[in-house]
């Protein structure tokens, strides 16, 4: 049955029956979002939903994925996933140059929709998935964009922190988001570092989550942006000889926001010792945060407040009930890891179904970053000109 234009069932009473949860991709998001949909239930009240399908081109490794990864059974054919009357939610990993289609498809099915980050690889295709967002929502359906990072205790700490103006006027941001999985000149070619399938290299990738960041913790709009891209290592081992690398390898970038403040993004997947560290220095007039990915659980701050002789950066340990999440898991000193984003995402995004809200993360949300990524390009472009963008983001 074609189940097009019919809105995916939300969970407004007890008797509801489970949502039919199907995820695209079996990869390395694919993993990372299984294991979500594996654990969430077991440690959050969230409404009752199964596991139905893991979708893959190659159906031998994606049938062994799904009986590894606690989906009930596997396809090769996505649009049929998105046709069964059993299915109510699609979480999309597949690579960026899939998402667009799968997205708009699913979301004219009446299904609702989880998306990997970046949005898209152009803009675009980014528009089309927020204007079908837009016209699904009206009927009740749900999309969110998986900027994962939201979902780090500490992180949403400091959003709180924000919020309540212990920084007082935030003035300027650092962000770094740094890798060294390209260092080595020999490492092989992937899709990723074609522009065809990846759209841009470490600058959708990893400039993604820092602007993310930036936007989320500031509740702030980005006006003006110069920007330079480069690319150290322009042609690496394929199957077919060297192939050339039609992406980035690194990404720099100057913010102005709405606010006034000025924020700094550097990112890099050739910092040579750097495994996955997302620096972000948050400075106000009346306060500091410092944060370390590396480090997730603990959050620097520094309260300008109080007497200068007591000043000095002071380590949250951030593991107790009181903070977000972490009610859900372990006594106060033991620690959780980078994969329990992925379930406080799943949580969050269930509720929002549940309760018929729009949750955060938007698809409005992932464009407004996406609009930010196409002005560093187009900064890159013409040698780091200043690009004005007009002031459309709204405050997470």
């Amino acid at each position: 049955m074609n189940t097009a234009h019919t809105p995916a069932l939300s969970q407004d009473s007890s008797t509801a029956r489970p949502l039919g949860v199907a995820a695209i991709g079996y990869a390395f998001m694919g993993k990372a979002h299984s294991n979500a949909w594996r654990n969430v239930a077991s440690f959050f009240d969230v409404p009752a939903f199964e596991q139905k399908v893991l979708v893959g081109r190659d159906a031998t490794q994606v049938a062994e994925a799904a009986a590894k990864y606690g989906w009930a059974e596997s396809a090769t054919d996505w649009r049929e996933v998105i046709e069964r009357d059993d299915i109510h939610v699609i979480d999309i990993c597949a690579p960026g140059w899939m998402h667009a289609e799968i997205a708009v498809a699913a979301l004219e099915a009446g299904k609702h929709v989880l998306v990997e980050k970046p949005l898209a690889n152009t803009l675009a295709e980014a528009e089309l998935m927020t204007a079908a967002a837009a016209k699904a929502r009206a009927r009740g359906v749900q999309s969110m964009i998986g900027f994962n990072y939201r979902r780090v205790p500490a992180l949403a700490l400091a959003r709180e922190l924000i919020v309540e103006g212990r920084l007082g006027t935030v003035r300027h941001v650092r962000a770094a988001y740094l890798q060294d999985w390209l260092s080595d000149a020999e490492s092989p070619m992937t899709w990723r570092l074609r522009k065809e399938t990846a759209g841009s290299g470490a600058l959708g990738d990893i400039a993604s989550h820092a602007i993310d960041q930036v936007l989320f913790l500031l509740g702030d709009a980005v006006t003006e942006v110069t920007g330079r891209l480069q690319t150290f290592v322009d042609h690496r081992p394929g199957e077919a000889g060297l192939e050339e690398v039609t992406v980035d390898d690194a990404a720099w970038a100057t913010l102005t926001l709405t606010s006034g403040a000025i924020a700094s993004v550097e990112v890099s997947r050739v910092a040579t010792g750097q495994k996955n560290s997302l620096k972000l220095e948050i400075y106000g007039d009346k306060g500091t945060i410092l944060f370390d990915l590396e480090a997730l659980n603990e959050l620097g701050f520094l309260d300008a407040t109080v007497p200068v002789r007591e000043q000095g950066f002071r380590r949250i340990l951030v593991n107790e009930p009181e903070h977000p999440y972490l009610e859900a898991w372990w006594p106060q000193g033991h620690i959780i890891g980078w994969e329990h984003t992925f379930t406080h995402q799943v949580r969050d995004f269930l509720l929002a179904i549940q309760d018929g809200t729009q949750p955060s993360p938007s698809f409005e949300e992932g464009l407004n970053v996406q609009h930010v990524l196409a002005a560093i390009e187009e900064s890159a472009a013409a040698k780091s000109s200043l690009i004005q963008l007009s002031s459309t983001t709204e405050g997470a």
